[in-house]
């Protein structure tokens, strides 16, 4: 009975959606994380966190022109929330590399992350959202409350850091 009135009132339809949708987003979701992390299990944490507030608002969520941008404004939100908070004092006990990055071999992901966690969080987070998730420099000062000029300041910073750091890698043909 409980079952019947859930369809009644389209929880379970909700939820089949919402089962698909991130059947569809988890690899973006987690592979951007983890670009903004530079850390496998906080990138796990941040994706999972940003799927309960998804959750939550669901019915918001499918009615926006763009949900997956909505998912990825979201784990923007829960990426920096974090970083507030400083509250995590987990520290893992081995570095895993079991993202893989399109036409890339497993030691060019390594070398990438490995500049990445050099790099400052925000200024990873910049990289992330300009390049990664190419959002303009607009959006990209918006979602982190800093202004325009301070963006663009920091990405030109943070990828001269990154090509010192790649010199020597040499991309796939």
């Amino acid at each position: 009975m409980i079952s019947d009135m859930r369809r009644h009132r389209g929880v379970g339809r909700d939820t089949d959606e919402f089962t698909g949708f991130v059947h569809e987003t988890a690899a973006r979701l987690h592979r951007t994380a983890l670009l903004m992390t530079a850390d496998h299990h906080l990138a796990e944490d941040l994706v999972q966190a940003t799927y309960a507030r998804l959750y939550a608002n669901w019915r918001r969520v499918r009615r926006a022109d763009n949900p997956v941008g909505y998912a990825m404004a979201t784990l923007t939100n829960v990426h920096l929330s974090h970083r507030r908070l400083r509250r995590s004092g987990e520290i893992p006990v081995s570095e895993t590399a079991e993202t893989s990055f399109h036409h890339e071999s497993p030691d060019t992901a390594l070398d990438v992350l490995a500049a990445l966690r050099e790099l400052s969080p925000i200024d990873r987070t910049i990289l992330v959202l300009r390049y990664w998730e190419d959002r303009s420099v607009t959006q990209t000062a918006g979602a982190l409350g800093i202004s325009e000029s301070a963006v663009r300041t920091r990405s030109k910073r943070a990828a001269e850091r990154l090509r010192v750091r790649l010199v020597d890698h040499q991309p796939l043909s």
